[in-house]
Order: C-alpha cells, then sequence, then structure tokens
C-alpha cells in the first residue's frame, strides 16, 4: 500500500487506522458489559444482558455526530442504532456487528490471559480475550473506520447507519429479527462484520468475503426404555444405553443436500452437543428416557426442518429394524429456531465488488469469496432481501478457550472497510 495509491481524502482517513489506535478501541470494548454480555445457545438458559456494552458503544458513536437510538424488544437488551444522514447523491449502507458474545466457560482455562477470560492480553500480533475474534475486535474495526473518516473531515454523500445488534448469537429474536421485522430496518447494501480471517500454515493470511451463509438446526433425539432396578438391569430396557450406540449413527447421518454451489461449502454434519439419562435421586434405578441434542451444520439452500428431520429419520429407521426394543424420536429441540442457508451474492454488485476492490487496493490481491458455515446476522439481511456479505479480521474458527485475534489483519479490515465505505456512500471534504 504506498501513499500514490491513494486520493488525498482516502490518505487523510488511512493515516488515522493505526495499531495503537486499533488496540485502544479494542481494548476498551471487550470486557465492556461482560460477563452480562455472555449468550448461551442453549434455548433453556437465560439469555445476555447486553445493555452496558450497548451503552458504552452508543456513547462512542454519539461522540463521532451520529443521531443514536436505542431500541430494546426485551428489557436490558437494547439494540444501537447510530444514523449519520448523507450530503445527498449516495446509497444507504449499514455496518452490522453484535454486542453479545458465546460464554467463557470454566476461566481457569484461559492460560493466556491469566485467568480472565475478559482481560485483553496482547501476545506478538495476536490479542486474547473472550469476544476478540466474535466479534468486539471486529466491531473495534468499523468504530475505528468511522471515527477516521470523521476525525478526517470528510462528508459523506450517501447515509451511514451503525446497527450493532443484541441476541445475535442465539439466532436474532431480540436483534435483527425485531429490528427488522417490527422496527423497519433497512438500506441499500448491508456489511456484517464478522470473523473471515484464514491463516494458512506456511503464515500467509487473509481474509475471505462470505457472499452466502450455511443453514443449521438443533435436534432432539429422545430413546425410550424400561426402568428397572440397578441390581436388576436384565429385566429392563435402558434408554441410557441405546441412545450411546445411536449417537455415532446419527452424526454418520448423510443429509440430501444440492451440488456445492459457486462459493463452495462443506457437506452437512451432525454433531453431538449435549447427552442426558437417569433422573436426580435414582441412581438405584436404570433409565427409562435418555435425550441428545444434535447440532446439524452446513445446510445449503433447499435444506428445510422437515428435510433435515427426514434424513434422520431414516438413520433412526435403519436402527429400528435392527433394534425391534428401540423406541426412538426425534424432533426440533424446543425453543431453538430452524435457521436456512442463503444464497450467493452476485460477486459483481454492490456491495461485494467495493469491498473486494478495496481489500484489494490494502492487500495487493482479491479477497477469496465464499459460503460461511455459521451463523450471523448477515442471514436475517438476506432472507429480507438486502444484499448483504460478511467480512472482518477474526477468525473464521472459534476457540472455546484463548479466543484470539490478530492484531494486522484488525488494522487491513479496518483500511479496506473505510475505503469501502467511501466508494460506495461517495465522498467529498468539508468545505
Amino acid at each position: 500500500m504506498t501513499k500514490d495509491a491513494f486520493t488525498p481524502i482516502e490518505r487523510a482517513v488511512l493515516e488515522r487506522i493505526t495499531e495503537p489506535a486499533w488496540l485502544d478501541l479494542a481494548t476498551a470494548l471487550i470486557p465492556a458489559g461482560q460477563p452480562e454480555a455472555e449468550n448461551p445457545l442453549d434455548p433453556d438458559e437465560p439469555p445476555a444482558r447486553e445493555e452496558g456494552a450497548a451503552l458504552y458503544v452508543a456513547g462512542l458513536i454519539r461522540s463521532y455526530g451520529f443521531e443514536v437510538e436505542l431500541v430494546a424488544k426485551r428489557e436490558g437488551r437494547p439494540n444501537v442504532i447510530g444514523v449519520l444522514p448523507g450530503s445527498g447523491g449516495g446509497p444507504s449502507l449499514i455496518l452490522n456487528d453484535h454486542l453479545d458474545t458465546y460464554p467463557a466457560g470454566d476461566w481457569s482455562a484461559w492460560t493466556e490471559t491469566g485467568g480472565h477470560p475478559f482481560r485483553p492480553t496482547r501476545r506478538g500480533d495476536r490479542l486474547y480475550a473472550r469476544g476478540t475474534s466474535d466479534t468486539r475486535g471486529n466491531l473495534a474495526a468499523t468504530l475505528l473506520a468511522v471515527r477516521a473518516i470523521r476525525e478526517a473531515g470528510v462528508r459523506l454523500k450517501g447515509e451511514l447507519k451503525l446497527v450493532y445488534t443484541v441476541d445475535e448469537e442465539r439466532n436474532g429474536p431480540d436483534g435483527s429479527i425485531f429490528l427488522l421485522d417490527e422496527k423497519g430496518l433497512s438500506a441499500d447494501h448491508v456489511i456484517v462484520c464478522e470473523p473471515t480471517g484464514w491463516t494458512e500454515p506456511d503464515g500467509r493470511w487473509g481474509m475471505g468475503v462470505a457472499v452466502a451463509n450455511g443453514g443449521h438446526a438443533l435436534v432432539e433425539v429422545t430413546v425410550r426404555g424400561v426402568k428397572t432396578h440397578l441390581w436388576r438391569p436384565d429385566t429392563g430396557v435402558n434408554a441410557g444405553s441405546k441412545l450411546a450406540r445411536l449417537i455415532p449413527r446419527v452424526e454418520a447421518t448423510a443429509f440430501a443436500h444440492e451440488p456445492a454451489l459457486r462459493a463452495g461449502g462443506t457437506p452437512p454434519l451432525a454433531a453431538v452437543l449435549r447427552v442426558g439419562a437417569g433422573e436426580p435421586r435414582e441412581l438405584q434405578f436404570t433409565p427409562d428416557r435418555a435425550r441428545a441434542v444434535f447440532g446439524v451444520v452446513g445446510l445449503v439452500p433447499g435444506h428445510t426442518a422437515k428435510s433435515v428431520l427426514a434424513d434422520i429419520e431414516a438413520t433412526l429407521d435403519a436402527a429400528r429394524s435392527e433394534d425391534p426394543d428401540l423406541i426412538v424420536e426425534a424432533r426440533l429441540a424446543p425453543g431453538s429456531l430452524f435457521v436456512s442457508a442463503t444464497l450467493e451474492q452476485d460477486e459483481a454488485a454492490q456491495p461485494t465488488a467495493a469491498l473486494s476492490q478495496a481489500y484489494e487496493r490494502v492487500l495487493g490481491a482479491p479477497p477469496r469469496l465464499y459460503r460461511k458455515n455459521a451463523f450471523n446476522d448477515t442471514i436475517r439481511f438476506s432472507e429480507r432481501g438486502l444484499p448483504a456479505i460478511t467480512f472482518g479480521p477474526g477468525e473464521d474458527g472459534w476457540p472455546p478457550v484463548n479466543e484470539y485475534i490478530h492484531i494486522d489483519k484488525a488494522v487491513a479490515a479496518t483500511r479496506v472497510l473505510a475505503l469501502t465505505i467511501l466508494d460506495l456512500l461517495g465522498a467529498e471534504a468539508q468545505a
């Protein structure tokens, strides 16, 4: 990236995007409102309360000159919407990120941060803590890109909306779904700044542009048996034992799916997430009921809840034919949402074209376009017909502990985002 490659307006913006500036923002954002913002996917667990993080972010974007509104479906969970009206003649753009994180789990396992998951800790080029990669390190990139534009005295022709949602980790009912369906949120283009980073074994790295997302489902499989006394297990049907034999078969289910789409992707996979058998205070008895919850990921367009359950039912039918005592049923896990896959955005259309061009100008090569095998709010925007893509410096992989983000990727991504905003919305120097 050379100075001569950029216009005076672009140079004025880019010179304000530095490693110290991103680090200052990220290290302040990561612990904001934590651990209250932890949001487990489990339908039977209480949701997050992102209010602390929302208030902190709202204060920042107000200081950048945005009109800010806090909009909540549920008490303690305000979504943040910041609007910067354009001077006229440009389209509108939503930059989106989310305020909740997945839970940190056992704090003692966070060896890179001294046993405190919300203490940002730098080690070389990596910044460790819960939320660094998913997604407050990415959020810092959006905020710094916008701050740099404002500090450089640039006036945007199109309208810019900063939309920071709650409840993304639970597929968006109190966040993106609420804003889109009940509050009429809309724009001409959407960029969701979520992890798309990659690193090769030889050290080469980059960030993809996710032009589509895979879908997923949570499926509950329940086995029923006949309870018997501990001393006479031969007189009953142990539901726990039967479920244990079923788990690898369900995980090996062949899900019918369309051929690989243009953006690629992996075949759908099932993995057991939770297993339970027996009741409290009944160790004297064998279990007459056992339950497992499976995550089915990598769904492509055309997959439905009905088709996924039918494929699993075929696996169970094969098991029933071999075991006349097997009583088993499958359903979507109560309280969970089935998430459909999205179609690919056109790589030659906006916002993909502008972001790809900005990426090549900053990093010297075009980005990889791909289908992201994970949920993020991009899906909710795409479902409602808005051109939405995903791009961000976080690693497209989610460590349960010792989560990290590469600092050099974060700075590069911030520059890419800033150039994309200028290109998409149009820019002129303040008079």
